[in-house]
């Protein structure tokens, strides 16, 4: 194939077009600026995203009939601009879109592209590049970019002298591997002989402040090199988001339904949960996920407060909020899993040489071992600091992150409703019972009409198939949940192409989810055909690997036939034994060595007919 050169930089939009011509003395007078915040504060939400549209309107030329001229496209920048992200859970992807935002702003003709779908041989064509790249698990890539970075680390990657480029790397310190993916990309980059811009940041969990240290910086680079003048922020551009519902700024969704669907003397608990969305403007599709705004048992903040010898009424400052020490425990911080950061802020504060020691850089797998068999509690029981005043616990502490679920609903079948599955996380360590702060909350504490702040989780790396394709579904417990989503999608549509479930639980008569619905679709043919794998229902456990490989003559030829396949579910144990199952099965019934066969499901995943959607 030969080198493919990147496509055109796209035309800038009226505002950046005029931002650019722009100079100190034409930019908003005085009198004008008071008019705009005069408007901002005097219009309702809907007539704010009226006017939002109605500079949408002009920003994308649909008002040009009016009879203004719109002006030319500023000259080409001298240098193209690319931002390209690789993302799993979606954060990545957001940040992305945010920086592009800015960057057309700020009069730059950015191009947004995603791992998964950039054209690798135009990599050679880039001037600048900025790329935002998540880690998945241990220091893995992201699935749908692992494509990239085959191509990016092997030996077709071009020489990038000219290139320029930065990377923010996210990751979780939990893990040992920290923002492995970034860390890659900037190395690799680095050895082809491509120029920082600005140097990689490694952004935790907790990643808006320092994500938008970088973006800021990178940009304030690139927009000296046109030597115009940066927009004043805080204009009228703050109405295109003002009344979105999003991470930042989530939805309050009653919960419509809250129940057990694991029969009498099931070894697990598994909930279904229905949200109402009514009013919201939240729109999603099958695939996607709802994120959730956890928070803490109360119960747990207290223990933590009494073995940190504290007031719960102690007055702390959270962003500029004022609240108690037990409010921001509950709902503002991660007290459960401890982190690196709260490691090196208990070492300081306790003096402790063997927490200390743990912070080294050759004490990384150590170090994980040590905060997966210590929660907070456990690390202050076991190493007391006297005198400890509620700035000082904070001070270690990460900001508690949202919790994302498969949702299990279609809205074309539940107008205004997402749907989840939740398996309560529950164990025991150091002798107590503990729970996962999200599946604990919706298990333990909500109940039917409570309300729960919600926000859409795009996931466009599993998607049904634009066409009548055939579809393989593969999931075990609550990794079923999207599948069901799927079906509702496809009965109410009508869509009548064939469907293959591989459903795995432990038992059949009390793990067996959905159980009416799935044969409800058999009979009326919107599901073609199930198989199943209840592990605990036979001495010799069962799982649905192994249920596929013995249809392996059936799969492989449904794979050749043009099916599109899903995984969803465990990324420690489902998602690698499916994946080998699945490379194994395409060897023996296609003929192929290991190899072959290994490529042939790269292919898949290349093409996207091989989603997965694991944690």
């Amino acid at each position: 194939m030969g080198d493919l050169k990147p496509p055109p930089p796209r035309p800038e939009s009226v505002a950046a077009a005029i931002g650019r011509q722009l100079s100190p003395e034409t930019a908003l007078t005085l009198e004008q600026w008071q008019h705009v915040e005069a408007l901002a504060r005097s219009v309702q939400p809907p007539q704010a995203q009226w006017i939002s549209g109605f500079f949408a309107g002009l920003d994308a030329g649909l008002l040009r009939g009016s009879g203004a001229a719109a002006p030319e496209p500023a000259a080409a920048q001298g240098r193209t601009l690319t931002i390209l992200y690789g993302s799993e859970t979606g954060n990545g992807r957001s940040l992305a879109k945010a920086l592009a935002s800015e960057a057309s702003a700020r009069g730059l003709s950015p191009r947004l592209a995603d791992m998964a779908d950039y054209k690798r041989q135009a990599l050679k064509e880039e001037e600048d590049l900025l790329v935002v790249a998540s880690t998945h698990g241990e220091g893995d890539p992201p699935q749908p970019s692992l494509a990239f970075f085959e191509y990016l680390e092997g030996p077709r990657a071009p020489r990038l002298e000219r290139l320029r480029f930065s990377v923010l790397a996210l990751g979780d310190s939990t893990y040992e591997k920290y923002c492995e993916a970034g860390k890659r990309i900037d190395r690799r980059l680095e050895a082809l002989g491509a120029t920082r811009l600005h140097a990689r940041v490694d952004c935790d969990v907790d990643y808006d402040d320092p994500a938008a240290l970088w973006s800021r910086a990178v940009l304030d680079r690139l927009a000296a090199d046109l030597a115009a003048p940066a927009p004043a922020r805080g204009g009228p551009a703050a109405f295109a988001t003002a009344t979105a519902h999003d991470r930042r700024n989530p939805f309050s969704a009653a919960v419509l339904e809250n129940i057990v669907i694991v029969g009498r003397g099931s070894t697990k608990e598994t909930r279904h949960l229905e949200l109402d969305l009514s009013g919201s403007g939240l729109s999603y599709e099958p695939g996607d996920a709802i994120g959730i705004a956890a928070a803490n048992d109360p119960a747990v903040a207290a223990t933590l407060i009494e073995a940190c010898g504290l007031d719960g009424g102690a007055p702390v400052s959270v962003k500029g909020e004022a609240l108690t020490l037990a409010e921001a425990l509950a709902q503002r911080f991660e007290i459960a899993l401890a982190s690196p950061r709260f490691v090196e802020q208990w070492a300081r504060l306790s003096g402790a040489a063997e927490l200390a020691a743990l912070l080294g850089e050759d004490r990384a797998a150590e170090r994980v071992r040590f905060l997966h068999a210590h929660h907070v509690v456990d690390i202050v029981r076991r190493y007391p600091v006297r005198g400890i005043d509620a700035e000082g616990l904070l001070a270690g502490l990460r900001p508690l992150q949202p919790r994302l679920y498969s949702i299990a609903s279609s809205l074309a079948a539940m107008p205004d409703e997402a749907h989840i599955t939740v398996a309560p996380v529950r164990y025991a360590l150091h002798g107590e019972p503990r729970c996962g702060v999200a599946s604990g909350q919706l298990a333990d504490r909500t109940q039917m009409g409570d309300r729960l702040p919600v926000y859409i989780q795009p996931n466009p790396h599993f998607r049904l198939p634009a066409g009548d394709a055939p579809i393989v579904m593969i999931g075990a417990g609550t990794g079923v949940a999207p599948y069901r989503a799927f079906l509702q999608e496809r009965e109410a549509k009508g869509q009548a192409s064939r469907a293959w479930l591989f459903l795995g639980e432990r038992n059949f008569r009390s793990d067996f989810l959905y159980q009416t619905e799935w044969q409800a679709w058999l009979k009326d043919g919107v599901l073609s055909r199930m198989d199943v794998a209840f592990s605990r229902d036979q001495a010799e456990r069962i799982y649905v690997q192994q249920r596929m490989v013995e249809r392996g003559k059936e799969l492989f030829a449904w794979l050749e036939e043009g099916a599109h396949l899903y995984v969803c579910g465990d990324a420690a144990a489902l998602a690698p034994d499916v994946h080998a199952a699945l490379i194994r099965i395409v060897g023996e019934q296609g003929g192929l060595d290991r190899e072959a066969a290994e490529a042939y499901v790269a292919n898949l995943a290349a093409g996207q007919r091989y989603q997965r959607d694991v944690y």
